[in-house]
């Protein structure tokens, strides 16, 4: 199942896939995608409804992040082996966790600002999951239970204000449109194996990253487990898994996005994306 939110910025409304690709409108269903509808009770009885029955959304609408009440966007940092190569960095010995400002998140299509002051606007196709039951101290045997599905994400990040600026890595990856998610949320159930996907991005057509979640270094299950031990993951949180190699800081010599740039990335059964870059 495939479930997003569409809709004016600020007043989306939740919708899901049909098995044609058409958008269908759930606001006669349920308030949003968030809380409870993203428990296996709320998941199933969306599954049980003929998507059929439900209104087409209107043609062109836009697509907004697929899910809403975000409580926290928790980011694993250098979590890909040849991706912490070509940043110069040794793979850790723990996952390195960040944070990214909820205020980031934006659609899949909107476009990404470029920041007052920035030179080093970046890249990173990244694979993210929403929590869909409360997750804390739990095994990595049982954690993708606590998953309620996957989607798509651009880490975007600004690395002058990232490792430059001093402190913490926050500041690079915060800025208003630096997390764009969806198109939408797949449910775990369509996913056989969140480590054998697929993933690209390229810039104003060229390709830039090509990899797989296969060469992850902590995969899903293990960092819900991880993180679980600091800190409760609540339905509708989001983490977003770290890039393969290709982002623009590790090119010789680096390249980084200017206005009018145009991001496209996408991941195996995931959906794609597509920013232009805006001044702020």
């Amino acid at each position: 199942m495939k479930l997003l939110r569409w809709g004016e910025a600020g007043a989306e409304k939740p919708g899901m896939l049909d098995e044609a690709g058409a958008m269908r409108d759930l606001s006669s269903v349920v308030g949003d995608i968030s809380g409870d509808v993203l428990s296996d009770k709320g998941l199933a009885a969306l599954r049980a409804l003929d998507p059929a029955t439900l209104p087409k959304v209107p043609e062109g609408a836009r697509i907004g992040a697929p899910v809403a009440g975000v409580g926290k966007m928790i980011a694993i940092g250098l979590n890909y082996a040849d991706h912490a190569a070509e940043a110069g960095m040794q793979v850790p010995p723990e996952p390195v966790v960040f944070m990214k400002a909820t205020s980031s998140i934006c659609g899949p299509n909107d476009a990404t600002e470029k920041p007052r002051g920035s030179e080093k606007l970046d890249w990173e196709v990244e694979l993210a999951f929403v929590i869909g039951k409360r997750a804390k101290y739990v095994t990595k045997d049982e954690a993708l239970e606590h998953v309620a599905g996957y989607m798509l994400c651009n880490d975007v990040s600004e690395r002058g204000f990232q490792t430059e600026r001093s402190g913490q890595w926050v500041k690079g990856k915060s800025h208003d449109t630096f997390a764009p998610i969806g198109p939408w949320l797949v449910t775990r159930d369509e996913v056989a194996d969140p480590q054998a996907l697929p993933m690209w991005l390229s810039v104003n057509g060229q390709g830039m990253q090509k990899g797989s979640t296969a060469t992850m270094v902590y995969g899903v299950a293990y960092l819900v487990s991880y993180l679980s031990q600091f800190m409760t993951l609540e339905p509708g949180d989001i983490i977003t898994t770290g890039t393969p190699p290709g982002v623009g800081m590790g090119m010789k010599p680096p390249r980084f996005l200017n206005v009018g740039d145009v991001v496209e990335l996408g991941i195996e059964g995931l959906g794609a994306q597509r920013q232009e870059i805006v001044a702020a």
